[in-house]
């Protein structure tokens, strides 16, 4: 496996495009296509908010029908959430105005978007957008990358990656894009992401790929603690890598999950380290756990924690914290066993043995939270099994983005 430079076009046949369309944002763009030159296999995973947004229902119809995919329509600023018929009826109008621009079938375009819950979509801008994406696409990695800008929101940078692997004598691209700044919670999937690939690979086998990998990535990060109305991540394999198809169980296909899982693994720590008004990744690892389901709840016990988050942002190493939120976690251990460490790459300090205080450094301990990627491990020292949750820091930043978010 090897990671390139690029994300959605880099993968054989995917084009991108960028563009301006004024939805809510003035001078910046607001609109992304990603685009397949021949019809691809799609798998999905979707929020489990009771309150889905309209994209989502129609994303989710388009993946059940198993009709094959060749665009993704994005606009960020409104998330078309809440908006009834009218915003379903806008998800139609996207898709047929995308068919129209593209020469597909209207069946197989999905959509994404993001922004402000309840406002509808101004469709005749979102139309004249489609025109100009269609125009302009083509498979240029900077394409790709303005594409991945496109569909920001309070997000401060880019999300993008690919990589490579050999599956058989052919060579196997996967590129990703994401969104996510706010709204973060691991539950499936707490922000935009859309996963391209060339392999030959069949619609089940995509679907369990992606389905197991988001448990250990994009369900393990949070920011806020709030699971969004649009969380959306989306599959596509167009096959133009022309392999021999991957079987589920086999080497080739646990080469491709690994894959899969790098790529979205950076995703979701890109989204967790750009939560709103964050200075640092919030990296918590649970070890010594008797079950998989044990480390999980107490690694997002711990990072979803706000009383953790702003020691974080303080640079304190107020344990406490973090022993009370393994606490009310629901998983059972014994608190006087536990051992907790702090590390970054200023280096690694042992806070608590056993449940209680070690002497430590305080000044040593605050020069390793002042990092920008700080890691939290509590062992439990119940087994052999870990989990990993990031998250970041909670700063006077977020309330000033979310206090006037929707002006």
């Amino acid at each position: 496996m090897e990671i390139i430079t690029g994300g959605v076009t880099a993968a054989t046949g995917f084009e991108a495009a960028s563009t301006a369309a004024g939805i809510k944002y003035q001078d910046r763009t607001d609109m992304a296509l990603v685009y397949s030159q021949a019809p691809c296999v799609a798998a999905g995973t979707f929020t489990t908010n009771v309150v889905k947004a309209a994209p989502v229902k129609w994303d989710r119809q388009v993946i059940e029908s198993g009709v094959p995919v060749q665009a993704v329509i994005v606009n960020s600023g409104i998330a078309n959430a809440c908006t009834g018929e009218e915003g379903f009826g806008y998800c139609k109008e996207t898709a047929e105005a995308a068919a129209e621009a593209l020469n597909i079938r209207a069946e197989g375009v999905t959509i994404g978007s993001t922004g402000v819950i309840g406002m509808q979509l101004p469709i005749e801008k979102v139309k004249a957008g489609i025109r100009v994406l269609a125009e302009k696409k083509n498979s240029s990695l900077d394409n790709g990358t303005d594409a991945a800008r496109a569909i920001m929101t309070t997000d401060t940078c880019e999300k993008e990656l690919a990589v490579i692997i050999k599956v058989g004598e052919k060579t196997v691209t996967i590129g990703g894009m994401a969104k996510g700044s706010g709204m973060i919670h691991p539950n499936m999937c707490t922000m935009l992401a859309f996963i391209t690939t060339d392999a030959v690979i069949g619609k089940d086998t995509l679907q369990k790929a992606l389905s197991e990998d988001v448990k250990d990535t994009y369900n393990m990060i949070s920011v806020d603690g709030d699971t969004s109305t649009n969380d959306t991540v989306l599959l596509l394999a167009n096959g133009m890598a022309e392999n021999e198809e991957i079987q589920y169980g086999t080497p080739e296909y646990e080469e491709f999950v690994k894959a899969l899982h790098v790529v979205n693994e950076y995703l979701a720590k890109k989204i967790a380290g750009d939560g709103e008004g964050a200075t640092a990744l919030f990296e918590v690892k649970a070890v010594g756990c008797e079950s998989v389901e044990q480390a999980k709840t107490l690694a997002k016990a711990i990072v979803c924690s706000n009383l953790t988050k702003t020691a974080i942002a303080g640079h304190d190493a107020n344990w406490g914290r973090i022993l009370c939120a393994m606490g009310y976690s629901g998983a059972q251990f014994d608190p006087e066993k536990v051992d907790l460490f702090f590390e970054s790459e200023a280096g690694k300090i042992k806070i608590i043995e056993n449940g209680t205080a070690v002497a430590y450094s305080e000044e040593e301990a605050t020069k390793i939270l002042s990092q920008k990627e700080v890691t939290a491990i509590a062992d439990v020292k119940m087994g052999e099994f870990t989990a990993t949750a990031w998250g970041c820091d909670l700063t006077h930043g977020y309330i000033d983005i979310n206090a006037d978010y929707r002006s």
